[in-house]
């Protein structure tokens, strides 16, 4: 019997993400394949780092080649229509100059860039010297920032913010690095809701959803990033994209318990729509 082929369809949001290897799954290259995929998007990917890493913390941390990075990347946007990309661990300086140097070969594909320098265990995943290159020549090349308080306060040299208004003022400091808008999560803060601050050239939108006590927190900040490039692959406005994102996030952390994962912080439920 001769199979039916059909013809495919006219468009496929695809994205793609250059970040750190999880070997327990829960975050990084591994997670954001997982949300590309919950979300309709075909994911692909340049594994910047591997780490050897579970739920309880980063046991040692291998960089890839700054010019093997450089090759997946190539290799990926060369043949294969990418609607938006996304970049997580990087580890090193020499990393970041490689993809900088890449990614502004195909200065219309929409940057997400998630500045991770800290995993959920604490274990550090970015050079002290990367954080300088990362503020000069990627940042200016994202169309969206999204650091958490942490992070933000890394990158701006100055203590974690503790409200609303302090996110704001920081996240007005960020923009001026030369991203086009600016998500400061607030998941490590306080209160009854997490609440994530928006700022693009329209002003400030803020994002809330009621914060989930849970210990499988492992992955957010990379699942959040996916999250947003999933939609801007699917050709969202941005501001349509963060919402879908933080919705995301929030059932996956809502329905995280459903998972038993490992002895430390577990990962959220990226398929919680399919159990």
């Amino acid at each position: 019997m001769t199979a039916n082929i059909q013809t495919p369809v006219a468009f496929t949001p695809i994205a793609l993400t250059i970040a750190g290897s999880d070997s327990g799954g829960g975050a990084g290259i591994q997670a954001d394949l997982k949300t590309f995929a919950a979300l309709g998007v075909y994911g692909c990917s340049a594994i910047a780092s591997l780490t050897a890493q579970n739920t309880l913390g980063v046991q040692d941390v291998l960089p890839i080649s700054p010019e093997f990075v450089q090759a997946q990347i190539l290799s990926v946007l060369s043949d294969i229509q990418v609607g938006a990309i996304k970049t997580g661990m990087l580890a090193t300086a020499d990393i970041i100059f490689a993809v900088a140097e890449t990614l502004n070969q195909y200065p219309a594909i929409p940057l997400v860039l998630d500045p991770v320098m800290v995993a959920t265990s604490g274990d550090r995943l970015l050079a002290e010297d990367a954080i300088k290159v990362l503020i000069d020549i990627l940042i200016p090349r994202s169309i969206i920032l999204t650091p958490n308080l942490l992070e933000a306060a890394a990158l701006l040299n100055k203590p974690a913010a503790k409200n609303i208004q302090e996110m704001q003022k920081q996240a007005e400091l960020l923009l001026q690095m030369g991203t086009q808008a600016v998500l400061m999560k607030g998941g490590h803060g306080e209160g009854d809701d997490a609440t994530d601050v928006l700022l693009t050239k329209d002003g400030f939108e803020l994002f809330s959803a009621p914060r989930i006590v849970t210990k499988n927190t492992h992955g957010t900040g990379c699942t959040l990033a996916s999250a947003i490039a999933a939609g801007l692959a699917k050709k969202l406005s941005l501001r349509d994209a963060v919402a879908q994102a933080k919705d995301y996030l929030h059932n996956a952390l809502l329905h995280s318990h459903e998972l038993t994962i490992g002895h430390g912080s577990g990962p959220v439920h990226h398929f919680y729509k399919f159990y």
